[in-house]
């Protein structure tokens, strides 16, 4: 069963929201969650990009434009840390093991500077992956915690 529509915007904030610069989310199904963030993309005109290894970098508000060049992990990482503008990059189907230049590369952009809104969001990582960077990386999961307070946003409440 696919997240609903709401959880992806909900989702969406809690990236927006979280302290450091590299998130790991913790969910089912990734390919809804995407297309989901494709049509937050669309509707705020927020830059969301995601990136697989076959097809390199896509910017999920446009339909079919991709960075040039970007299928290695290392070009899509140095081209998120150039990047002044703010973006929220979803980064899918790790190569492993990883290098260690693109594991330099994600723990620099862990620790962007505060002012400077850009999140790189690890999608299906392994969980030796996720160990190696537990000190710089925030967890999410997709299921809300039950002692959540709702809050108003927009005229409706939200968990």
């Amino acid at each position: 069963m696919a997240p609903s529509p709401l959880a992806g915007s909900d989702i969406y904030e809690r990236i927006l929201t979280a302290p450091g610069g590299l998130v790991v989310l913790e969910h089912d199904h990734s390919a809804a969650l995407i297309e989901q963030f494709r049509a937050i993309a669309r509707h705020n005109g927020q830059a969301v990009y995601v990136w697989h290894p076959e097809e390199g970098m896509e910017n999920l508000r446009e339909a079919h434009a991709r960075v040039p060049g970007s299928q290695r992990l290392s070009i899509a990482l140095r081209y998120i840390q150039q990047s002044i503008h703010f973006g929220v990059y979803l980064l899918s189907q790790f190569p492993l093991p990883m290098s260690a230049m693109d594991s330099t590369l994600l723990r620099q952009l862990a620790r962007a500077p505060a002012g400077h809104v850009r999140r790189v969001v690890l999608l299906d990582a392994a969980p030796a992956l996720i160990a190696s960077f537990d000190d710089v990386a925030v967890r999410l999961s997709t299921t809300t915690p039950a002692t959540q307070r709702p809050r108003l946003r927009d005229g409706r409440w939200l968990l």
